[in-house]
This record gives C-alpha cells, structure tokens and sequence, in this order.
C-alpha cells in the first residue's frame, strides 16, 4: 500500500470509529411521535450573505486554483476570481444598472467562468437564476419572464436562441456573452470578459448593495412532486445553512486546505442544477477546494481528467458509477486519487456498486446522499465510511423527516410512506405560487418531498418510490404516461 493510500485509509477508518461511537451513543433517531431526528452535530448558521461566506476565508489560499477547464487548463485563482468576480458585481451596477433583488439568469455550460459570474451576481446584490443551455427559445422564454429576469448570461453558441426568445416574451435585456476565444463580441451585447476585466471600474458601488440573509439569492427551477418547473426561492440563509451542514465532521467529505493540500473536485454535473450549483460551486469555494470543470462529457476526457487533475472529491449520478464500473478505461491507475465518491439523483443497484468497488479496490469512501432543488439540496446522508449502499442516511443536522401515510399521519419502522422534511435548508416556496406553496407544505412547516421511503428501527433512510413517477431526459422532465404513449 503506498504511502498516500494508508493515509486514504487512516482518515476513513478514523471516521468510521467516530461514527460508530455516535450511533453506539444514540441507537435510534426515532422519537415518540414517530419524527425522525440528526444523529449529528448541531450546526451554527452564521448570520451572512453567500457572498460574505464564499469569500469569508480568501486570505488562507489566494494563489491556490479556484476553476479551470479541464480541456484547455485555462482558469483562475481565488484572489483573480475575487477580483474579477468583483469587477463585473461593479459593472453590473454601474452599467447594466442591476439592483438589489434583480434577477440575472445565467446560460452556461460547466465552464471556468461560472463561479465568478454567480458569485458577482451576488455581490451585486443580485438573484441568480440558472437555465439549462440546451433549452429551445420556448422554454427559455418561458423562464425568463417567470423569473422577471434584467439580464442573461450566455454563450455565442446559444446567442440565437437567447435573441429568440426574448424576441418571443417582448423582452429587451441585456445579454452578456462570455468568450472562451478570440471572436469579436457579437453586436448588441455586453462581454463579460470586458466587464470583469476593467481596472478602472469603480468597486465603491458595492457598499451600497444591502441584502439580508432571508433575501433570496438563487431561483432555480424546478417541477416540484408534479407539473411544469416552477421556481424556486431559495434564501442566503438557506444556502449558508446547507453549507454549515455539509461541514460536520460526522458527514464531511473534504479535507482542509493546506499549503500543501488541496482537494480537487469534478465539475461535471451541471452548474445550471442545485446539486451543481450549491455543492460543487459554493461550497468547495467556501473551503478553497479547485473545481476542474467538464463541459462536454465523454468517457476518454473523464477518465483521463480524474487521473490528470487528481480528483480526490467525486459527485456522480448513476450513469456515471455505472460506466466506472464497466469501462476499460476505468481502473485502478485512473480512480487512484478518488477519496469520496457520492452519488446522487436517483438510488444505485448493489451489484452496480460491487462493480465500482472493486474497479477502486474498495480504497474509497462511497455514499448514496439525497436532497431536492426545494432543500438546497442536501437533506439526507450517511455517515463517513458506513457499508450500506442502499441506504440514503439520516436527515443532515438541524433536520427532521417523517415518513407518514396517505392522512399524513407518521408512520413507523420499516413502514412505507411518503417524505417530508423540515429544516433551515428548506426553500422559502415557490415563487408567486400560492397554490402549490399550499400544497407541498404542512400545517407544521414540513415540505412534501413526492418520494416514497421507509427507515429501519435505526432511522437509516431509503426511498422505495415516487407518488409520481416521472423521467428525465437530457435534463427534461417528462411523464412515463406521455412517453408510452409516444
């Protein structure tokens, strides 16, 4: 065993003891009234934007690597990222003339540039709201006049649909393209690179923008247990808390950064989604983690940028636990940096996990952790080193679930039923949607997940189900009933 694989080994057997001590501690999360409790540490939400939490540690890594392509390498360091993110935050006051509480959706793919965009919208004062790039100009009209968008951010590859869009919602706002090359900046539009690079911008401008922590600050979309996507309001405070929850040690997946030490995670799910967006963005940027983007997914550059960029940190869906378990490329010379891998989306198969196992020679810390857009979106996770594959864990801290029947009277033990959560992490509702704010929560404050589940008399968690089963395709929500039917 190399040097750095017992270390590997040290730290996950370290946690697995620290787990086991705090379960010997508490047997069951269950309590009377059939709730089911954290086993974990109480957090301490700071009371701050995302932007004040990002940055709130700079000055311990300002020369370490913040973003870069994994194709071409280009990137950027915390102290550039600040400082650009920080000049276009100016000019977008200044020049586009975004205000406290405006919303800026933002159509990229994975790309080095996405971070400082987000986080200058923030700084503006601003709301980000994410759009799928492969969307038609129909369904991106349709999200920017929901979201009652001030400006768009994109790409030159998706400036013709962004023209037509707005073209069909009667729109006219600011387009800022961001250039990956050479190109002259298309007529008509602002270049981000332009207006993050400017020296003589004046920052001052940023003391004026005033949010609070109950503000919203990200808009995603999201269709919810049913219907059409609909948005998501999610607070400062619901971020921040999320990110406080993903650092308890009990849960944990990253190591401090160090002179010597850094951790690398895979930006390859999508930014334009929470999972992206709220654990692979901002929080590895809160810790000063490098996030080696992917924008184009194929099985060479996958393989070959875990193994190149050392990737220590691994947020997967189940297509992609799948491949690591069958491909040729996928062996234990490529996966030898991986020190957690956590999948999420939708459940795995055991055997499919056996297969990824033993592609890494079992030398990882594999996890199968939930959440929803609505729960920013971690809410359910297994403790660091535990051997159940199936299992989704226990609510994160500050959190409590109930499985309860078709009444929404709680259920026990090995009983099936659907999900509900409660917790800081909860979205504020949806946007202008009475309706289904009504809907989707109770009269105690907990949000109806859609998705069927049962715990053991551990309060270990799995879901079973979905009241409605749905299907994504490239990203589309689709109902099985209609795909039959065609």
């Amino acid at each position: 065993m190399t040097t750095r694989s017992a270390s590997k080994m040290r730290r996950i057997l370290d946690c697995v003891n620290k787990s086991s001590k705090l379960m010997a501690r508490r047997n069951s999360v269950w309590t009377a009234e059939r709730t089911l409790t954290t086993p974990y540490d109480k957090i301490e939400i700071p009371n701050c934007t995302v932007y004040d939490y990002v940055w709130e540690n700079l000055e311990k890594w300002p020369e370490k690597t913040l973003s870069v392509c994994s194709a071409t390498g280009r990137g950027y360091t915390y102290e550039q990222a600040f400082n650009l993110s920080n000049a276009f935050a100016a000019n977008l006051r200044l020049k586009l003339k975004i205000r406290d509480g405006d919303t800026v959706s933002v159509m990229l793919p994975n790309i080095p540039d996405f971070p400082l965009i987000a986080i200058g919208i923030l700084g503006a004062g601003g709301v980000i709201s994410t759009i799928n790039p492969i969307y038609t100009p129909h369904e991106v009209q349709r999200q920017l006049i929901m979201s009652k968008s001030k400006a768009i951010v994109t790409m030159p590859e998706s400036l013709k649909v962004v023209q037509e869009a707005l073209k069909l919602a009667k729109l006219n706002i600011p387009i800022i393209i961001v250039k990956t090359n050479g190109d002259a900046t298309p007529e008509n539009t602002f270049c981000f690179n332009e207006l993050s690079e400017d020296v003589h911008v004046d920052k001052s401008c940023l003391k004026e923008v005033r949010r609070s922590p109950t503000d919203t600050c990200f808009l995603p979309y999201s269709s919810g247990t049913t219907g059409l996507p609909k948005g998501v309001e999610l607070s400062h405070r619901n971020l921040v808390a999320n990110m406080q929850q993903m650092n308890v040690s009990q849960i944990r997946n990253h190591e401090d950064t160090t002179e010597t030490h850094q951790d690398a995670v895979l930006g390859v799910l999508p930014f334009f989604h929470i999972y992206g967006a709220s654990v692979i963005m901002f929080h590895k940027m809160s810790i000063g983690a490098k996030i080696v983007t992917l924008t184009k997914f194929n099985p060479d550059n996958y393989f070959n940028t875990l193994e190149k960029y050392k990737i220590s940190i691994l947020y997967a869906a189940p297509p992609m636990i799948l491949l690591m378990g069958a491909h040729p490329a996928s062996t234990s010379e490529t996966l030898q940096h991986l020190r957690t891998v956590i999948n999420g989306a939708a459940p795995l198969g055991s055997q499919d996990v056996e297969r990824f196992l033993n592609k890494l020679n079992r030398k990882a810390d594999v996890r199968q952790a939930y959440g929803l857009t609505e729960t920013s979106p971690l809410a359910i996770m297994p403790p660091v080193g535990i051997e159940n594959y199936q299992t989704i864990g226990y609510p994160v801290s500050n959190t409590e679930a109930k499985i309860v029947d078709d009444n929404l009277r709680p259920v026990g033990p090995n009983q099936a039923g659907e999900l509900l959560l409660r917790g800081p992490q909860v979205m504020k509702g949806y946007r202008d949607n009475p309706k289904a704010n009504s809907e989707v929560f109770t009269v105690d404050g907990y949000f109806r997940t859609g998705d069927v589940a049962m715990a053991d008399e551990k309060g270990l968690i799995t879901i079973t189900d979905r009241l409605k089963e749905l299907i994504k395709s490239n990203n589309r929500l689709k109902d099985t009933k209609f795909l039959q039917l065609n």
